[in-house]
């Protein structure tokens, strides 16, 4: 009996699989000139290409996400990462000992992202604009994500975002 129900199972694991596959979103990611973002490492104001990795891998997979779970099937997205300005700043004057990896959360430095994206429906281009994201309240505002994530302001941003432009873009004008 044991049998039947361990292929019963690996099916069911299986079949979840494909649907998850399935269900993917077509979305496709592109940081244009990643070297010139103006702050997208964690650990001090300038990085190089594996310091920015993190970072660049961190948005990619939450953008794929928030796609997953909220565009319609059929439809397409391109976003084209501009430029990325990480929530906070380096204050290096301020704290000797850490100057390279403390990074301070003010008013005034806002997580920022510039983009570009083109959302297709059946072949056709329906929504297609350039914009900056920004959170300038974002010190202000319930956050769902973790004190542990590092991203948790520009994934919050980028929700807020997505959400607007669409999940309920009439709801929102």
């Amino acid at each position: 009996m044991s049998k039947p129900f361990g292929l019963v199972a690996t099916a069911a694991i299986l079949a979840a699989g494909a649907c998850a596959a399935a269900r993917a979103a077509d979305l496709s990611v592109v940081f244009v000139h990643p070297e010139d973002f103006r702050d997208a490492v964690f650990s001090h104001p300038y990085g190089d290409e594996r310091q920015r990795e993190p970072v660049l891998r961190g948005i990619e997979r939450h953008l794929q996400q928030l796609a997953d779970r909220g565009l319609p099937p059929g439809d397409s997205l391109r976003i084209e990462v501009l430029d990325i300005d990480l929530a906070g700043w380096f204050e290096p004057f301020r704290f000797r000992t850490y100057a390279d990896n403390v990074r301070i959360l003010r008013e005034i430095t806002w997580p920022r992202i510039k983009l570009r994206y083109t959302l297709t429906r059946g072949g056709e281009v329906t929504a297609s604009a350039e914009e900056h994201v920004a959170a300038l309240n974002y010190l202000m505002t319930v956050n769902p994500y973790s004190v542990s994530d590092r991203l948790r302001y520009e994934k919050a941003m980028l929700d807020d975002w997505f959400d607007r432009r669409f999940v309920r873009p009439a709801e929102h004008g």
